[in-house]
């Protein structure tokens, strides 16, 4: 286990005014480089100047910040970025993160990334092909592998994910763009209590690291696909108490394609999420639903509320996930259409399956499945399952409305997925394990909580913890 003492003075003041922590469980505890308390001025634009466009310090509270060009947190430098900021990119744009980045937005004052200029069009039935949700009109942040810290909180990143022209620098970070990404397999990563709106494939990419991904809002995400969380290469936390609507394919997704050398496969904790009409514009057959484990990946998942989504809870055998150390169970349906009620266990034919249905879930499988049944096998379900285990949204689309077409449930708008009191799934979870916690927990350079598993099912507690929104 590695101390971090150091007789720096920055590393010392971080110490003091942050207190000692230890690391446990062999866990290294990261300690950030302290921001450098350079005032970042709002007057002008930033990146307008291609020779000298690395930023540096502190986007001061309340502040405005255009972004004519693109902008770099240099490697060892570190940008914060105070509460109530709103950030403006004019262009296909975005910043390119090889030091730390720090983005502290609250409750009260979030912070925004946005384009100005871009209307949502959250309405039923809306084109795809013009809604600039779904087409990207600014890059994103990208995090370069030398990046050793993100923590974004209490945040709104809308309208990213615009394909990186040729002549970009962000280009030398990571070629693709995503409105969120990460890359270093060494490094941390946080994201909590935010809200993730349009992009044209993944709004959230990461590729290995420790990572507490909590309580947040994933809406309208994935143009003809991407998932909420499309994550690889040995990605090791937490995702909970989300909520995800409309993603074009999946909710969280993971895998243990490109993992480095050394660095343990990608294993996370998936739990107490709720995860509205999912998959239904993904371009390929057989791809798209609620939860993936793919390539390698093992984890849990436990506790989400799935609705509407075009498949239930998915582990592919080719290349196999790993099984040996995937559980899960406690997990609720709800199916308003034959197709989904036949696909709440996916069947073998598009190359996925689960080993066994858990006599945990919510409708019990006895109830649908036909008598004979075996994993992985094509069913006809019962269809007295269809719009019977309503879970009682405070203001849901439980049952469809009328008119509408799965695929057109994709954002949020006047919807309320809070629970009534009266909702089957008050207390239906199941409690009896633990988050894995793999990131430091702190105000500034942490998770400021890792929420613990649920006993009501879903990312909304009767009691008020879970997800904020």
């Amino acid at each position: 286990m590695k101390k971090y003492c150091s007789i720096n003075i920055l590393l010392l003041a971080a110490m003091l005014f942050f207190g000692c922590k230890k690391a446990t469980d062999n866990k290294d505890l990261y300690i950030a480089p302290i921001a450098i308390a350079t005032p970042i001025s709002d007057a002008g634009c930033l990146g307008s100047d291609p020779v000298n466009n690395a930023v540096k310090g502190t986007m001061l509270a309340g502040k405005t910040y255009t972004v004519c060009g693109d902008i770099f947190v240099n490697d060892k430098d570190t940008l914060t970025i105070q509460e109530g900021v709103t950030i403006n990119f004019t262009g296909k744009y975005g910043i390119g993160v090889r030091g730390t980045f720090i983005c502290l937005g609250t409750k009260e004052k979030p912070n925004v990334f946005t384009f100005p200029g871009a209307v949502k069009t959250d309405t039923y039935g809306a084109d795809p092909n013009v809604d600039p949700a779904l087409n990207g009109q600014w890059i994103g942040i990208i995090g370069g592998a030398s990046c050793p810290l993100m923590v974004i909180k209490w945040t709104h990143v809308e309208f990213g994910g615009a394909a990186i022209p040729a002549t970009s620098g962000i280009k030398q970070v990571y070629a693709s763009p995503y409105p969120v990404f990460f890359q270093n397999p060494n490094g941390v990563f946080i994201f909590e209590d935010s809200w993730l709106y349009g992009s044209k494939d993944d709004p959230l990419r990461i590729l290995g690291g420790k990572v507490s991904i909590m309580r947040n809002t994933f809406e309208k995400c994935g143009y003809t696909g991407g998932e909420a969380l499309n994550g690889k290469a040995g990605l090791r936390g937490d995702f909970a108490y989300n909520l995800c609507i409309g993603m074009a394919t999946n909710a969280p997704k993971l895998s243990n394609a490109g993992a480095v050398a050394g660095v343990p496969g990608s294993n996370m904790r998936i739990y107490n999420n709720t995860i509205v009409n999912c998959g239904y514009r993904r371009s390929s057959a057989g791809r798209g639903g609620s939860i993936n484990f793919e390539e390698g990946a093992g984890g849990m998942a436990y506790n989400n509320l799935i609705i509407n989504c075009k498949f239930g809870l998915r582990v592919v055998q080719n290349p196999i996930a790993d099984t040996a150390n995937l559980r899960y169970g406690y997990n609720f349906t709800y199916a308003d259409s034959v197709a989904v009620a036949n696909n709440i266990y996916p069947t073998i034919a598009i190359s996925v399956c689960i080993s066994t249905a858990p006599a945990t879930d919510i409708p019990t499988p006895s109830s649908f499945l036909p008598v004979g049944w075996t994993s992985g096998a094509t069913y006809s379900s019962n269809t007295s399952i269809l719009g019977a285990n309503n879970p009682q949204f405070v203001n849901g689309p439980c049952p469809m409305p009328a008119g509408l077409k799965l695929r057109d449930i994709s954002f949020v708008g006047k919807y309320n997925f809070h629970l009534k009191s009266t909702s089957p799934c008050i207390g239906k979870g199941y409690i009896g394990f633990t988050p894995r916690a793999d990131v430091p927990v702190d105000p500034v350079y942490g998770a400021t909580e890792i929420t613990p598993p649920g006993k009501d099912i879903g990312a909304f507690q009767l009691n008020g913890y879970g997800n904020q929104h």
